[in-house]
């Protein structure tokens, strides 16, 4: 289903949801999110209008040229899941661990990038629930054959880490190999960088978590001791791509930490007071739309404030977070394999638009312990 918005910029009731979020490290096992910018940039409408004038047009043609855009349409062509036509929506929400430029300081360098988190976005129809499925990025799995981004197509394999499909073949072959996985075909895409999630975390004034037990993770450069903090950017970054310390070390340990972390900054976002403070919304937006890079159907301020119009009624109660159910590789411990039975009750839900089963996850050992991070006033 193709996303369609308003044209219009929204009055001063203009609300607003969901964006993404980072990336991760080193070795086996890394990844992490990015979600909430796409909520700023709903305060964008109220900061542009209280400019005013011609001042208003400029500046929100300025947002527009912000969010960087992928036709992910016409790269995949029509082999396909077939859309869902009735509401509901699915988003793509990718993470990707590039070096390039000044991320270089995140970790050592890699040629290319990689999906450092993958997150699939189920909103139902009503547009007040959603799920959302991680998928581990050492998940050995079939990936399909893919456009290449400049031309060219990438032949598939038989047993490829999940992650190398955006090394590849970029977004587009992402969107693929999870449509081939999983039967559900993605409307949108959106992607984050770290630069960007840290400046994004520093405007909000820090993200505010409870850690039950210490962490101290040499690689992500994160120490917090057990109790209350308000993570700024630095640090922000540094949870969402910690996993050595924390559970067992794996990338499994580490989307705990993430689905932890979006479930905190959704509550910021949600009650932080910027009504009254344009200037301040509007650099936030700005910074938001830099930020975000989109499939061409979400590539504008406009768009992206459309949808966080629509994704307004969702709380973080009503966020259903789980990961894909997965075992480890018995030939290759710091790797995992789908459980088949499991992960296709997981995606036929979400095809359905019907809440996870419970079961469908309990014996996967990507959901298995609590999370050693969670929300915090």
């Amino acid at each position: 289903m193709a996303y369609e918005s308003g044209n219009a910029i929204p009055g001063p009731d203009a609300p607003g949801p969901a964006g993404p979020e980072p990336a991760g490290d080193g070795p086996p096992g890394r990844r992490r999110p990015r979600r909430r910018a796409l909520r700023i940039t709903a305060w964008a409408a109220l900061g542009v209008l209280a400019v005013g004038g011609a001042g208003a047009a400029y500046l929100w043609s300025h947002l527009n040229g912000n969010v960087k855009g992928v036709d992910i349409n016409a790269a995949l062509g029509k082999d396909r899941p077939s859309d869902a036509h009735n509401g509901a929506m699915n988003i793509l929400l990718l993470g990707s661990d590039s070096r390039a430029g000044t991320n270089g300081a995140y970790g050592k360098g890699i040629s290319g990038a990689r999906s450092d988190t993958t997150m699939v976005l189920h909103v139902d129809k009503s547009h007040k629930k959603a799920s959302v499925v991680s998928i581990p990025r050492d998940t050995m799995m079939e990936r399909p054959a893919c456009p290449k981004p400049h031309g060219g197509t990438v032949p598939g394999a038989h047993q490829a880490m999940f992650n190398e499909s955006y090394e590849v073949g970029g977004p587009g072959c992402t969107v693929k190999t999870v449509e081939k996985m999983s039967g559900v075909r993605m409307d949108h895409y959106v992607e984050v960088d770290f630069n960007g999630f840290k400046k994004l975390i520093d405007q909000l004034g820090g993200v505010n978590i409870t850690t039950s037990q210490a962490i101290d993770d040499n690689d992500s450069h994160l120490k917090l001791s057990a109790g209350k903090h308000t993570l700024k950017g630095e640090q922000a970054l540094g949870l969402v791509r910690t996993r050595h310390g924390v559970g067992d070390g794996s990338d499994l340990g580490r989307i705990q930490l993430q689905q932890a972390f979006i479930k905190a900054l959704t509550e910021k976002v949600d009650n932080i007071g910027l009504l009254g403070n344009p200037a301040k919304l509007y650099d936030l937006a700005d910074t938001a739309t830099r930020t975000v890079s989109a499939d061409s159907g979400l590539a504008s301020a406009n768009k992206l404030l459309g949808l966080a119009k629509d994704l307004k009624g969702i709380s973080p109660k009503n966020m259903n977070m789980v990961t894909m159910p997965v075992a480890y590789d018995p030939q290759a411990p710091d790797r995992v394999l789908p459980l088949t039975k499991a992960s296709q009750q997981v995606w036929k839900a979400l095809r359905d638009d019907k809440p996870i089963p419970k079961s469908a996850v309990q014996n996967s050992v990507g959901d298995k312990g609590k999370s050693p991070v969670t929300a915090s006033a």
